[in-house]
């Protein structure tokens, strides 16, 4: 490799690296600091956390999951949820049922309560983005959104991380018995 192209080479992978912690720095300012001002302000009137949160979200968008599948989908144990459940069925926003299949599981289900929550909150999120993009231009705002499609498409590509992986072994039962 001549000593231009590994130059090149180079520039390409900081250059890389540095749109890569820009665009995390930029969502991270933009998600931590407006949007949590906004829905986190209703969520410690009720002191709810942001696990609580989502894990709420999570449920209410899917009806009858399995604690399992919480953990899966926010790469944590079971332990963990079983701990942010407790709290949100103290609060009176999921219910904790039997699995009509599987005596061994519990499903979940979002109460009144925690629906109104969801929505609320949700309004609240939404409402709170519209008073952003109306700050920018129509062609900007259909730059970001184009520009969000495309990295939320390639994201479907890439394979999940090793710790993600190991989270999910955590909370799987075995399969065919004892290894």
């Amino acid at each position: 490799m001549t000593p231009r192209l590994a130059v090149a080479k180079s520039s390409r992978r900081d250059r890389s690296v540095s749109d890569t912690e820009r665009l995390l720095d930029l969502l991270n300012r933009l998600l931590g600091s407006t949007f949590r001002q906004i829905l986190w302000r209703r969520a410690l009137e009720l002191e709810l956390t942001y696990s609580q949160s989502q894990v709420l979200f999570h449920v209410e968008q899917n009806p009858g999951c399995h604690m399992g599948d919480v953990a899966r989908a926010f790469g944590v144990t079971l332990a963990a949820v079983t701990q942010v459940v407790d709290r949100l069925e103290q609060k009176r926003f999921l219910i904790r049922g039997d699995d009509p299949e599987d005596r061994r599981v519990y499903i979940l289900m979002a109460t009144r309560e925690g629906k109104d929550l969801v929505a609320e909150l949700r309004a609240l999120r939404r409402d709170g983005l519209e008073r952003v993009l109306v700050k920018i231009s129509a062609r900007t705002r259909a730059a970001l959104i184009e520009g969000l499609e495309a990295l939320v498409d390639a994201a479907s590509g890439v394979a999940e991380p090793a710790s993600a992986r190991s989270a999910t072994r955590r909370v799987r039962p075995p399969q065919g018995g004892v290894p």
